[in-house]
């Protein structure tokens, strides 16, 4: 095809209705049950709609029967456990860091923001009260697959009356099924495989279903300040990071590799993210999954710079590289063309079949979470079709 492809990373904004179903104790019977699952149904045909309309070539549900990224597994797994814990204030659910450290007063601010927007929903009945919770492995892992295929089955009805490329569901990734507290496993490697064992089947039934498989891995990068942060070195996060990225591959075996996409970021809350670490000093772990896509952040301030690293890097063979040319990280539209500037530049390195036009992160990690509003979500969504646009003109000398 000959032009620049767009896709993005998954997560977009539910519709205020959903995100009050998705709240915890909001299903207690089989009409309410019902009504959700109505719900996520509409709302996945809707984000398929909108996405076809803007112009996204590779598209997905928008994650609608998610209530958060990492979490949504939780749910659908046997040998977990919830605990809630009532608070007398929320507190954050970041990971210890240096940019916590250096930035005490901002982080200080941001909490009792989220705080002080948490409580007012909840007042209003449109958001759980605050709470520190914990999900806890008790017992053998086992996967669920009903919510999965409920899953398939809805982007497959939604894709039935639109023209698109692809389409995909995104997954989280060993490393990034985050806040479980181990009470089973004997080892952290017992631990950690046995995780992957049950992503390997939800990995399985999406690529089953002909859909493209993304596996999105926020927390491999972020991890590596806050082992740092806590007095570790880079080799101790290497190995911490080196054991996941063996259980994810382990996870993957025998799925096509030109079906998978994966993608990373620092994390998605609008910090200073001034101790992220370089793309350079993770990339060989980035690049060691076994993946026919790579999508990562270059969009942001703190890391477009490091679309240049793919001066002296090599993608693995025939993988396609996806790097984010709109961010989740500001409220501000980018302009078309410099959406195309950063295309252009990253395919006269890398060659212009080997780009496709993607975004940082989603722009809602959960069905409680905005990164944006909603009206600057698909306008940022339009810019970046748009900007690759110019850029295939270029590209491919077309006026």
């Amino acid at each position: 095809m000959e032009r620049i492809l767009t896709t993005h990373t998954g997560s977009l904004i539910r519709p205020r209705h959903l995100a009050e179903l998705m709240q915890p104790g909001a299903v207690q019977d089989e009409s309410a049950r019902a009504e959700r699952e109505h719900e996520i149904a509409d709302a996945a045909r809707e984000a398929v709609r909108q996405q076809v309309e803007v112009g996204i070539d590779v598209i997905n549900d928008g994650e609608m029967g998610k209530s958060n990224w990492i979490a949504y597994l939780y749910e659908r797994v046997e040998g977990i456990e919830f605990r809630p814990i009532e608070l007398e204030r929320s507190t954050s659910n970041l990971p210890p860091s240096r940019d916590r450290q250096a930035f005490p007063g901002f982080y200080a601010e941001h909490d009792a923001m989220v705080d002080r927007a948490r409580r007012e929903a909840a007042a209003r009945g449109e958001e759980a009260p605050a709470q520190s919770h914990a999900w806890v492995c008790t017992g053998p892992l086992r996967y669920d697959p009903t919510a999965v295929e409920r899953d398939i089955a809805n982007l497959r009805a939604a894709l039935g009356s639109v023209d698109a490329v692809d389409a995909f569901l995104p997954v989280v990734a060993p490393a990034s099924a985050y806040w479980l507290v181990n009470e089973h496993y004997p080892t952290e490697e017992d631990f950690v495989g046995a995780v992957a064992d049950v992503l390997a089947e939800e990995y399985r039934h999406i690529v089953e279903a002909g859909f493209l498989l993304q596996v999105d891995d926020a927390v491999l990068m972020h991890e590596c300040d806050s082992v740092l942060a806590g007095g570790g070195s880079f080799e101790d996060y290497r190995r911490w990071a080196q054991l996941r990225v063996d259980a994810l591959n382990h996870a993957l075996r025998g799925l096509p590799r030109e079906r998978i996409r994966y993608h990373v970021c620092w994390g998605s809350w609008h910090g200073p993210h001034a101790f992220d670490p370089p793309l350079a000093d993770v990339a060989e772990l980035v690049l060691g999954v076994t993946a026919g896509y790579y999508l990562i952040e270059q969009a942001n301030p703190r890391h477009e710079h490091e679309w240049a690293l793919w001066r002296d890097v090599e993608l693995p063979e025939g993988s396609v590289l996806v790097p984010g040319v709109v961010t989740h990280h500001t409220n501000v539209v980018e302009h078309p063309e410099l959406v195309a500037d950063r295309l252009v530049r990253v395919a006269e390195l890398i060659g212009r079949d080997r780009v496709m036009g993607g975004t940082d992160c989603g722009f809602a990690q959960s069905a409680f979470t905005q990164r944006v509003h909603p009206e600057i979500q698909w306008a940022k969504l339009r810019s970046l079709v748009e900007g690759a646009q110019i850029a295939s003109e270029r590209l491919w000398g077309r006026g």
